[in-house]
């Protein structure tokens, strides 16, 4: 019995994995198309207004899951404040996402976001006390140079909408960092707490500027809503399927994608300097994650939800 059940194990690892890759980059893919839609509807729809039926869209979904867990947990929430900050600056992040790829191609925003691992490695030092060793603080040297590279820093690229984008990504990176401070928080409850966040924000614009929507575009709202949790939910089950070394990486297909969809659905043609700021930004923030698995495995630094490296928990990527 315990033969047949070892044998079982040892063959049943390797397809658990396989099956978390898949996840993990359909995962990826459904968060590319969410940008897709999110980019095509506010380029005719108020990034408010956007931002308010996804949220609703994205609560309905999340409904089943909060009533299973409880909703007294929802409400009880450790460290407050903390909790508020990251929620502010989850809605903080969402708004600036959207009007930034009202203006930018989306390979251009997404580098700029993909370099939210790398803030978070740099500040980690000053605010939760973790420590940076010599390696570490290379790849960061090296992700800020692909950075510049990608931005092309001159009197016509270094445009408001390019400037947002760099804000943007900070503020996901602040997220991040929160998120490692309130890893004993569950994930439906922050994720919770982001959706309420950004809806009312959204709700909160829509005085200013609504527009009727029609129904094809309602159902495409509510279908951005859903694919964002879909996607979430895939990339959770992932990480339970497959060991976080294996499947986070795949999170930089998202650039592929991005490239990809900007080229079919937008006709936007990937800039030379942002592919090789890209190159340099996945080159250091792969590092920075290996390293980091690396460190958690000899006790050095503290683990954390892994969910919270890939997307945030939340995040319109």
């Amino acid at each position: 019995m315990s033969a047949r059940s070892g044998a079982f194990s040892a063959t049943s690892e390797p397809s658990l994995a396989r099956t978390g890759v898949l996840l993990m980059l359909l995962g990826m893919l459904m968060f590319a198309l969410n940008d897709v839609m999110g980019k095509w509807l506010v380029s005719t729809y108020s990034v408010g207004q956007v931002v308010f039926v996804r949220s609703v869209a994205a609560l309905i979904v999340l409904a089943p899951f909060l009533w299973f867990s409880g909703p007294k947990k929802i409400m009880q929430v450790d460290k407050p404040f903390l909790q508020f900050a990251r929620v502010a600056a989850s809605t903080a992040e969402i708004f600036a996402f959207y009007f930034a790829v009202v203006y930018l191609p989306l390979a251009d925003v997404m580098t700029y976001w993909l370099a939210a691992p790398i803030y978070v490695a740099a500040i980690s030092p000053l605010v939760l006390k973790e420590p940076v060793g010599w390696r570490r603080w290379s790849a960061i040297v090296v992700g800020f140079i692909g950075v510049v590279i990608a931005l092309e820093p001159s009197s016509q690229a270094l445009t408001p909408q390019a400037i947002i984008s760099i804000l943007g990504s900070m503020t996901f990176a602040l997220m991040l960092l929160l998120g490692r401070s309130l890893r004993g928080t569950p994930d439906t409850t922050l994720v919770f707490w982001q959706i309420v966040g950004a809806g009312l924000a959204g709700a909160a614009s829509l005085y200013f500027d609504w527009k009727p929507v029609s129904p094809r575009d309602l159902v495409l709202l509510g279908i951005l809503g859903v694919v964002a949790m879909l996607a979430h939910m895939l990339v959770n089950r992932a990480l339970k399927m497959a060991d976080a070394a294996t499947v986070a990486p795949l999170q930089y297909t998202l650039l592929f994608w991005a490239i990809v969809f900007g080229w079919l659905v937008f006709g936007d043609v990937p800039r030379l300097p942002m592919l090789i700021g890209s190159g340099f930004i996945v080159a250091s923030g792969l590092f920075i994650f290996f390293r980091e698995q690396q460190l958690k495995r000899q006790g050095r630094i503290k683990e954390e939800p892994v969910e919270t490296i890939v997307t945030g928990s939340g995040d319109p990527l």
